[in-house]
């Protein structure tokens, strides 16, 4: 396979703490990569450089060989779901899609609606974000970051709040967007998810992101 995201020599610390000394990872395209450590290990910082969020003090990271910070800021074609979107309270999920995709221009309101409908929510509920549940809040963040057709994806804890029933439809939505030739970096606290879903495991500890075996 095609390696699609590199590490190379990368650290990374936030005044006093280090998080990441010196990390080589390779990526490889259309593969499930799950990441697992303790709290504050550092998984969604990881996500962030992987995004152009955040800059390595050393090192470097390329996405489709190029390097981030040289060749580009932020890699292209990538959905996110790091943190709680920034959703607007007064507007309903297709309205906040919609802002969001006015951005990028490139798909219609249909794709947008088919989005909403895929994961599980009404595309013509008028509710407001602000009224909206927890795991309907979730819901929208996994869409924002899939409809656009991104071809790499880095979800952290994208089943948080779920039903067990959502839960299950969006484990298999995962696999079906893998089926797609999608790139996926996920973490979750859920080992069982991990297993089921990823095609390799890697641990953060110790400020190393080792293979978990």
């Amino acid at each position: 396979m095609k390696s699609i995201i590199e590490l190379s020599k990368v650290s990374k610390s936030f005044k006093s703490h280090l998080l990441f000394s010196n990390v080589n990872l390779t990526i490889e395209k259309g593969t499930i990569v799950g990441f697992v450590g303790q709290n504050g290990s550092g998984k969604s910082v990881l996500f962030k450089l992987i995004s152009g969020i955040y800059r390595p003090d050393e090192g470097q990271i390329t996405v489709r060989n190029k390097e981030l910070g040289k060749d580009c800021d932020f890699p292209e074609n990538i959905g996110i779901l790091i943190d709680t979107p920034g959703f607007i309270d007064i507007y309903t999920g297709f309205q906040n899609l919609k802002y969001l995709a006015s951005i990028r221009n490139i798909i219609n309101d249909e794709k947008i609606k088919q989005t909403l409908a895929l994961v599980g929510l009404d595309p013509e509920n008028k509710t407001k974000i602000k009224n909206y549940s927890l795991g309907m809040k979730q819901k929208l963040a996994i869409a924002q970051a899939i409809m656009e057709e991104q071809d790499i994806l880095l979800l952290d804890e994208p089943f948080n709040a779920l039903d067990d029933e959502s839960h299950k439809k969006m484990l298999d939505l995962v696999k079906a967007l893998q089926n797609e030739g999608k790139t996926i970096l996920i973490t979750s606290h859920n080992d069982d998810d991990i297993k089921y879903l990823c095609d390799i495991i890697y641990k953060i500890k110790n400020q190393q992101i080792i293979k978990n075996d």
